[in-house]
């Protein structure tokens, strides 16, 4: 629940912080996707007050992070691996610092062998190239479009499990799945219908106006005929 509610939270926080607007087709849209996500993974609901008040934390957080890796690379210029090179070193740091409470067993007691050593390194290599992609995502659409495409991602791992593996998540999780990917098409078709009006009025201050036609002959000869008659005068 708390990764569905950071859609609201960014179309939110981009009003508050930069007075961005969305259509009303999109806000439907996303509504559409958002409820359809929330039927296709929310099975089991169980409260827990501190759970929710991390989730709740995390939100806010995770919505301005989206935002501003977005728009740092769109208006400041900013590649993905220069915002991955400024704050891994820091993230890297907190993990450290937070290793020992997160992981009770603790680094040392760890069996450090080959197989585990590998597939450590594995998932970091792995876990780098995601980081990256997500960052180069985020700069070439929105962090709308980002969280989007995360929930797009989690109804094709739903309905690719069903179609290809058998597995059976529910009735009303396959309609929810699919009722999120009409939403996601809708808001998809929406923003390509945006950009291609946005490059279409940049295009048109760019034309240059037609030029003049140059005066032929047959357009000359009457004031050369009327000059040559004063001369004569």
């Amino acid at each position: 629940m708390a990764k569905i509610a950071v859609t609201p939270t960014i179309v939110l926080a981009e009003f508050i912080i930069f007075r961005k607007t969305i259509s009303f087709k999109k806000v439907l849209a996303l509504a559409v996707v958002s409820v359809g996500v929330a039927v296709a993974t929310v099975t089991d609901l169980e409260f827990n007050l501190s759970g929710a008040l991390i989730a709740i934390i995390w939100i806010i957080p995770s919505a301005v992070n989206k935002i501003l890796w977005s728009n740092l690379q769109q208006q400041a210029n900013w590649t993905a691996l220069a915002l991955m090179w400024k704050t891994t070193p820091i993230t890297i740091f907190f993990l450290l610092a937070l290793m020992p409470w997160l992981d009770p067993p603790g680094v040392l007691s760890f069996k450090w062998d080959l197989n585990n050593t590998s597939a450590i390194l594995i998932s970091a290599a792995l876990g780098f190239f995601l980081q990256w992609s997500g960052a180069l995502a985020l700069g070439a659409t929105s962090a709308t479009s980002h969280v989007v495409l995360g929930q797009f991602k989690t109804c094709v791992i739903l309905l690719g499990g069903y179609l290809i593996f058998g597995s059976d998540p529910g009735f009303v999780s396959i309609c929810g799945a699919f009722m999120a990917l009409c939403g996601m098409s809708v808001y998809a078709s929406s923003s390509n219908l945006k950009e291609s009006r946005e490059s279409l009025s940049k295009q048109l201050p760019k034309q240059n106006l037609p030029s003049p036609r140059p005066k032929t002959n047959t357009e000359e000869s009457p004031e050369l005929d009327t000059k040559d008659a004063t001369n004569v005068v």
